[in-house]
């Protein structure tokens, strides 16, 4: 039995962290794109935000993918854990999946559309905006947890069910994922998503297209606004989060590396950005990312829901996590290769008269 449980901890702990790399990839990559959509808003030409469109035309879907892959590793390895958490975030998670699919629709129909053009160029930024704002929403909704019950959806006993009187699920109404922190950490998404979104757009247009001046002079102010943001992030989280006393508690040395690689990174970042060094700008940018989506995956472990489901208690059985561990873990290389040769092929830079070609 130990030994069971044993491997039932190190299979969920592993499809935990595997989890955190599907998502952290998906930001990285789809976070510039759908901060490049919500900078098109601001773009009165309207093949201007076809260019912006073309930048991206060879790797958005790919992107996507991330999350997919992301939202099925949580039906098959948590699957308890989708069920609550989906139901708590259905609300901002409808908005954010709205936004995804009509900036899809919108980045198909804008390079046919003659009389309708300029809707769906429209409806490709918003539709950014929209998703990037959701998304935001909905992760600050899930740090700070949710009430379950064991009961039915009204929390009460049933007899002679078992299932439905032992299986955890979300207790709380529609609203409950709404608070101030949450709409903050939307705010706070669509800071990073420009910051990524403009450095993207420098890293991929001519450096003397007009449409790189517009993003390079937006990604300086946006690198400032993101800085305020983490700094509000931070002390709120410390604030509210139980799990962020770690921050302070017997293991302060190493958050203090994380907290200097972090800055270290914004300031090559910002550096790299103001002598044009745009790849490496966004580079540092991904660095940013990267740690502080991984100081906040250490700082909620042992839950992958803060103060609501443990890994080990939202897995799925041992022989289950070892089928899927079999099956799937092979397909990551593989993904990772073709994200990277679609980066490779389409590395050359654009001018804004990619706008008038089709994306």
């Amino acid at each position: 039995m130990n030994e069971i449980f044993r491997i039932h901890s190190t299979l969920g702990t592993f499809w935990w962290i595997l989890l955190g790399v599907f998502f952290v990839i998906y930001i990285v990559l789809d976070g510039a794109d759908l901060g490049a959509g919500v900078f098109s808003l601001l773009l009165n030409n309207e093949n201007d935000r076809a260019a912006v469109m073309s930048s991206m035309a060879g790797t958005w879907d790919a992107n996507e993918t991330w999350l997919v892959v992301a939202g099925g590793v949580i039906f098959g390895a948590f699957p308890l854990v989708y069920g609550a958490t989906f139901n708590y975030l259905m609300i901002p998670l409808m908005f954010a999946l709205w936004g995804i699919i009509s900036r899809a629709v919108a980045f198909e129909f804008h390079v046919l559309a003659k009389s309708s053009r300029k809707f769906w160029g429209f409806m490709f930024g918003f539709g950014s905006l929209i998703a990037a704002l959701f998304a935001g929403i909905a992760l600050g909704a899930t740090l700070l947890g949710f009430s379950m019950t064991t009961g039915n959806a009204q929390g009460i006993q049933v007899a002679n069910d078992p299932f439905v009187n032992t299986v955890p699920h979300f207790s709380g109404d529609a609203l409950s994922f709404l608070s101030a922190f949450s709409v903050w950490t939307g705010i706070a998404a669509l800071i990073a998503g420009g910051l990524a979104g403009t450095l993207y757009l420098c890293a991929r247009f001519e450096q003397n297209d007009p449409i790189y001046l517009k993003a390079h002079k937006a990604a300086t102010l946006f690198s400032f606004l993101a800085l305020a943001a983490v700094v509000i992030t931070l002390i709120w989280s410390y604030a509210i989060m139980p799990d962020a006393a770690k921050w302070t508690g017997s293991g302060w040395f190493g958050w203090l590396i994380l907290l200097i690689a972090i800055l270290i990174s914004a300031y090559k970042m910002m550096t790299n950005h103001a002598a044009h060094r745009d790849f490496s700008a966004l580079l540092w940018c991904g660095a940013i990312v990267v740690f502080m989506w991984g100081g906040m995956w250490a700082t909620n472990f042992p839950y992958i829901i803060p103060q609501t489901w443990t890994i080990s208690a939202g897995a799925n059985p041992a022989n289950d996590l070892a089928i899927l561990t079999l099956f799937m873990t092979g397909f990551v290389p593989v993904m990772i290769t073709y994200n990277i040769y679609q980066i490779w092929v389409f590395r050359k830079r654009i001018t804004h008269l990619a706008g008038y070609e089709s994306h």
